[in-house]
């Protein structure tokens, strides 16, 4: 079974790399040591430290094998594929609502980097889908689940 692509920034990538380095290495050492005392203090059946230690164990290990599938399918966004002008794939684009005056500014992200609070969008998203492959100047409408809100697109920076 083929995996989907995932969607990086280079430094999106890096990050997910960063994070793995650390599970593989120091925190797997930490955990591997928690285990080790809450085995030393004796019984294992009523050892909540050691319940505690396991299921760290468990959560990293899912995550390890979560980043390197990441990692694996990786497909590093290049902008200099697409002109200047056009919505994509680690694009900035500036954009301003139907009806009111101030600028919203997003990057389109692949969805393992979506952080909305700072601007960074999926391009999975309802905002993400209608801005994709449209250019500045056009008004886009997306709906919401408060009713449908439409977009004029300020303009693309790269």
């Amino acid at each position: 079974m083929s995996e989907s692509p995932v969607y990086l920034t280079q430094s999106g990538l890096d990050a997910l790399q960063e994070e793995l380095d650390y599970l593989v290495g120091e925190r797997r050492q930490e955990i591997a040591q928690q285990i080790a005392e809450a085995k030393a203090e004796g019984d294992l059946r009523e050892n909540a430290g050691y319940d505690e230690a396991k299921n760290a164990q468990a959560f990293v290990e899912g995550r390890i094998r979560e980043l390197k599938v990441k990692i694996h399918n990786a497909q590093i966004i290049d902008e200099s594929e697409t002109p200047d002008n056009l919505v994509a794939l680690g694009r900035r684009v500036v954009v301003r609502e139907n009806g009111y005056n101030d600028e919203e500014v997003y990057t389109i992200v692949g969805s393992t980097e979506t952080d909305p609070t700072n601007g960074r969008i999926s391009n999975e998203s309802p905002i993400g889908k209608a801005l994709i492959g449209r250019t500045a100047g056009e008004v886009v409408r997306v709906e919401a689940p408060a009713g449908e809100i439409e977009f004029e697109i300020v303009r693309v920076e790269g």
